[in-house]
C-alpha cells in the first residue's frame, strides 16, 4: 500500500498484506534439489518460509524452486534444505551433499528425467544404508499415460521411492508436470507424526488442480503398479492411496513393501531404538547386567510403539554377547507393523 506524504502534524499509518507460508514446528525437514540460476549452485540453504525462498532463489512462476518450497512448507514440513544446481549435470553432486546430512525425512528433485530419478534412488538407498533413513518423491512428465507411469515405477522398483501422479495445472488452468504434486506429497509426509496412519485421504494444500482424472480401473493399475495416485473432488485435492514403487523382488511380483506405511513404520522403529540405546549405553560394559539392561530398554521402546499402535506386536527379544567379538553384543527381535485401513466393506442381509 503506497501513502502520500502530507505536511500536517499527526499520526499516520500504512499496511500491506501477504500470504505467509512458514514451516510447521512439528514437521520434519525435506531436501530439495532444483535448477536455479539466482543462488549459488551446490550450496545448501535451510529455508523455513516462502518469503525467504523468493528472496534467495527468486520467483519465475510455474514450478520453480520457490514454488516447490512453498508447497513443501504449506503441507507440513518444518523446513526445506534446498540445493540449487545450474544444469542437469549438477544433480548427482547435490544428491551426494544431501546424502551426508542428518535428519532429512524426504528428498524431492525438480526433474522428471528417469536418469536423474535413478540417481536420486541411489542416493536415498545409500544414505539409508548408512543410518540416515529417508524417502524420495518423484513425478512423471506432463501428460504421461498410466502405462508410462507404471513402467517408470517398475524401473525405480524401490521401497524408498514414491512416484506420484497425475500432473497439475497452474493458476490459469494450463497443464504442468507432477512436480508440484511431488512437493505437496513430500510436505504432507514430513508433517505426519504417526507413521502408521495411511497417506490415503490426506488433503494436499496449495495446489490449483490436477490435469487429469483417473477412473477406478486406472487407479487399480496405478496402485498395483507402484504409483501413488491423487484425485480432486469437490475442489479438494487428496491422495487416493500411498504406495511405494517396490512391486518386485527379482523377477517375481512382491507386495511386501507396497504400502507406504510399511517402510515408514520401519524407519520409525529401527532408528528410534538406535537413538535410545546410543543415549543410554554410550559408555557401558559388555556384561550380563548391561545386556539385561539393554534388553529391558528394547522392550520398553517396543512397548511404547505398541501402545501408540505403530506396531501391533513383537516377540523374541534376545541380547547376547558376540562370540567372535568380546566388545559387541547382538540384539535380535521381531515385530509386526500396523497397517493402514484402506477399505471398509459392508455386507447387508435384507429381509423383505
Amino acid at each position: 500500500m503506497s501513502i502520500t506524504i502530507h505536511q500536517r502534524p499527526g499520526v499516520y499509518s500504512s499496511y500491506d498484506a501477504s500470504t505467509a507460508v512458514s514451516g510447521s514446528g512439528s514437521g520434519r525437514l525435506v531436501g530439495l534439489v532444483a535448477i536455479n540460476t539466482v543462488a549459488q549452485a551446490g550450496q545448501a540453504q535451510t529455508i523455513t518460509s516462502y518469503d525467504k525462498a523468493v528472496t534467495v532463489f527468486g520467483s519465475a512462476g510455474g514450478e520453480d524452486m520457490a514454488e516447490l518450497i512453498r508447497l513443501i512448507l504449506k503441507n507440513g514440513a518444518s523446513g526445506v534444505v534446498a540445493v540449487p544446481v545450474e544444469e542437469e549435470g549438477g544433480y548427482e553432486g547435490a544428491f551426494e551433499l544431501l546424502a551426508g546430512m542428518e535428519d532429512l525425512a524426504l528428498i524431492v528433485c525438480d526433474s522428471t528425467q528417469e536418469n536423474v530419478q535413478q540417481k536420486l534412488r541411489e542416493s536415498v538407498m545409500s544414505a539409508s544404508e548408512l543410518r540416515r533413513e529417508r524417502l524420495g518423491v518423484v513425478a512423471g512428465g506432463k501428460g504421461e499415460s498410466v502405462e508410462e507411469l507404471t513402467q517408470r515405477a517398475k524401473n525405480l522398483n524401490c521401497e524408498r521411492m514414491i512416484l506420484v501422479a497425475p500432473g497439475c495445472v497452474d493458476g490459469e488452468g494450463e497443464s504442468l508436470t507432477g512436480l508440484s504434486l511431488a512437493a505437496a506429497v513430500a510436505g504432507t509426509i514430513a508433517g505426519e507424526t504417526d507413521p502408521a496412519i495411511p497417506l490415503g485421504g490426506a488433503e494436499l494444500k496449495g495446489l490449483y488442480g490436477l490435469s487429469q482424472r483417473y477412473e477406478d480401473n486406472d487407479l487399480d493399475l496405478l496402485i498395483l503398479g507402484g504409483v501413488t495416485p491423487v484425485e480432486s473432488m469437490g475442489g479438494t485435492v487428496s491422495v487416493v492411496r500411498g504406495v511405494t514403487t517396490r512391486t518386485q523382488t527379482g523377477e517375481s511380483a512382491d507386495s511386501t513393501w507396497r504400502d507406504l506405511t510399511t517402510i515408514r513404520v520401519v524407519d520409525d522403529v529401527i532408528p528410534g531404538l538406535r537413538a535410545a540405546l546410543r543415549s543410554k549405553f554410550r559408555r557401558a560394559k559388555n556384561t550380563q547386567q548391561s545386556r539385561g539392561a539393554i534388553r529391558s530398554q528394547v522392550v520398553l521402546e517396543l512397548e511404547n510403539k505398541l501402545s501408540r499402535e505403530i506396531i501391533i506386536g513383537y516377540e523374541n527379544v534376545a541380547v547376547n554377547a558376540d562370540p567372535e567379538d568380546a566388545t559387541r553384543c547382538l540384539v535380535e527381535f521381531s515385530f509386526t507393523v500396523a497397517h493402514g485401513l484402506n477399505q471398509i466393506w459392508l455386507t447387508a442381509h435384507i429381509t423383505v
